[in-house]
Formats: C-alpha cells, sequence, structure tokens
C-alpha cells in the first residue's frame, strides 16, 4: 500500500466520521437490544465502576496521539498558560 491509497483511506474515514459514530451507535443499541449476553459479559469487567474494556480502547485512541507530543515544547507551556487554562475550562464545561 503507497503513501497515496493510505492518504485516500485517511480522508475517506473522517469525511465520514459522523457516519461511522452513528453506525457504531445504533450497533451498540441493536446490540444491547437483540444479545444482551454481549452487554451483560462486559458489565462485568469493570473495577470500581471503571469499564476495562471502554479504558484499553480510550488508551489505544490516545496512544499513537501522544506519540507525537513535542515534550521539549510542552516545558514552555508555562511561559504562556493562556491556551492551558482555556483547554481546562472548556474540558470541565
Amino acid at each position: 500500500m503507497n503513501k497515496e491509497s493510505k492518504s485516500e483511506g485517511i480522508i475517506f474515514f473522517q469525511k465520514y466520521l459522523s457516519v461511522w459514530v452513528l453506525l457504531c451507535m445504533v450497533m451498540g443499541i441493536l446490540i444491547r437490544k437483540f444479545l444482551p449476553a454481549i452487554p451483560a459479559f462486559l458489565d462485568r469487567l469493570s473495577i470500581a465502576g471503571i469499564s476495562i474494556p471502554i479504558a484499553i480502547l480510550i488508551w489505544i485512541m490516545i496512544y499513537p496521539m501522544m506519540l507525537k507530543v513535542d515534550f521539549q515544547s510542552v516545558k514552555q507551556v508555562g511561559k504562556n498558560p493562556k491556551g492551558l487554562f482555556i483547554t481546562w475550562i472548556v474540558n470541565w464545561l
């Protein structure tokens, strides 16, 4: 697979991201309704109210972004913390 076809695949995925999210939501609803054993099993895989499968999937989603962080520039955040404060406020709201 060359670089162009990879880029086209990513663009296709990003272009229809809301469709994929909607399809996943519908599939989740249908699984809960017609295959209740699956959600019951996943509900048992939790510790202190935290779903282990969800935690693993979130980690898999975030890990590639963490690899792109320039940790040298993180040291400079204290010089202009305005962006950091805005991010904190928006996330908490």
